[in-house]
């Protein structure tokens, strides 16, 4: 035991891994992700851009539209830099802290994207079921709170697993298998009993993973409900087209985050390579498609960029 504890206090680093078998290549795999970072970022300061500058998307849907990019655009910015130095500089080592720092803030922006998504399907059943008391409901000091709720439940839900974690000494190798500090990759590399971490972590699979989804569904189904009850084909397929974005956004999250978890616990023994990509789908599908699927599924963020975009080239002028 003095000497797993020697290794933890000596040793303050974690080496990062890039893309398995293909370390020969990495300047070349470096394009396109540097390609998907650029579009992340240009993506969601657009929005957050049209939003803000747009008086007519003062509007509780595109707050909380403002919450995902925001969100989006911290994913991006969490990741990016030990991924990017990696790739063109092969820089393997993390430090101990600076990894426990990505480690919060990376699991922290991705339980947020789950929590904005879910606050999200309440403002759609909100405008489609109580349409009437939307403006009375869903009043900016409403949204402000459901904010700072969102913003404590994701620094309360990260912030145990991270001290569970952090007092646990690591022996033996330090070598992780993405090129940024994931919880179920960093537990892999504990000498020492992990049950309270397995259990609290199975919590939170339950309290967000299952329980968020769960939610939206809910809200769904009783949107569909509502639109099913009215009166022509033309209002139910406007209704459908206004949650069309929201159902696309909540698949590109989900899908890839049961993914990864499933690869974690069920195919640990699977090619590194299958980890590395799903990871990587993973933290990189949300910030890079939700601009993509809001620019064009939503007519009015449209506008509002085609508008920025004009006002900017008559100030260029």
């Amino acid at each position: 035991m003095s000497e797993v504890t020697n290794t933890t206090q000596d040793s303050f680093y974690f080496i990062l891994t890039g893309i398995p078998g293909f370390e020969a290549s990495h300047i070349w795999i470096s394009i396109p992700f540097c390609g998907l970072y650029i579009i992340s970022i240009i993506g969601n300061t657009t929005i957050l851009s049209a939003i803000r500058t747009e008086p007519s998307l003062h509007q509780p849907m595109y707050l909380f539209l403002s919450m995902l990019a925001l969100t989006d655009l911290g994913l991006t910015l969490t990741t990016m830099p030990t991924v990017m130095q990696l790739l063109w500089f092969s820089i393997r080592k993390i430090s101990f802290e600076a990894c426990f720092v990505q480690f919060f803030f990376l699991h922290g922006f991705s339980f947020m994207e789950s929590s904005v998504l879910l606050a999200m399907s309440f403002d759609r059943y909100v405008a489609i079921c109580r349409p009437l008391h939307y403006a009375t409901i869903l009043t900016n000091e409403v949204i402000g709170r459901i904010a700072s709720a969102m913003i404590c439940r994701c620094v309360l839900a990260v912030l145990p697993s991270l001290f569970l974690l952090k007092r646990l000494p690591f022996c033996g190798s330090r070598l992780l298998s993405h090129s940024y500090c994931l919880h179920q990759d960093m537990i892999r590399l504990v000498c020492a009993d992990i049950r309270i971490n397995s259990w609290y972590g199975f919590a939170l699979v339950l309290l967000i993973i299952v329980l968020d989804p769960l939610l939206i569904v809910l809200s769904y189904t009783l949107i569909l409900k509502s639109i099913l009850s009215t009166a022509t084909w033309t209002e139910r397929l406007r209704a459908l087209n206004n949650c069309l974005s929201h159902v696309l956004a909540v698949l590109v999250l989900y899908i890839p985050m049961v993914g990864v978890s499933m690869t974690h616990r069920f195919a640990k023994h699977a090619s590194p390579l299958v980890h590395v990509i799903m990871a990587n789908i993973y933290l990189l599908a949300p910030p890079v498609m939700n601009p993509i699927i809001y620019s064009v599924k939503t007519k009015q963020i449209r506008h509002g960029i085609i508008h920025l975009l004009s006002q900017r080239n008559m100030h260029l002028r």
